[in-house]
């Protein structure tokens, strides 16, 4: 079984490193949800949403600084064989405060300054710095 938050993980990280402007995934609400809270820290340019009903894609426009992507890098926490759960309590800002954590909450995908904000927690899904 392959892990699509991984998948789509892995093309960001590959199109940022040979400068591509946009990489364009399967459509699921989970990515969608991924992509909307990395568009609002400002880790990528645009999301946008196409396609019909049965063959939905997602395209994400990678933004740079210069000639650098604004993804210095992305990495799974939680995943099948190991899932990792945060109360809102432990959500501790990530080490140089550069860098976030995408949460999955009951009130849905979000940063982990959110998270705090509200005051809920939820399984991590990944890091981003």
């Amino acid at each position: 079984m392959t892990d699509p938050v991984a998948d789509m993980i892995t093309q960001i990280r590959n199109a940022g490193a040979v400068q591509k402007e946009s990489v364009v995934l399967q459509y699921s609400k989970l990515k969608h949800a991924i992509a909307e809270t990395l568009l609002k820290a400002g880790y990528v340019k645009a999301v946008e949403k196409s396609g019909k009903d049965t063959r939905k894609s997602l395209e994400i426009s990678i933004a740079y600084v210069g000639t650098s992507p604004r993804i210095k890098g992305i990495q799974r926490v939680s995943k099948y064989s190991q899932r990792r759960y945060a109360g809102f309590k432990d959500l501790h800002v990530a080490e140089t405060g550069r860098s976030m954590y995408v949460i999955s909450t009951p009130e849905g995908v979000m940063s982990d300054t959110s998270a705090r904000e509200k005051k809920v927690g939820g399984e991590v899904i990944l890091k981003v710095w």
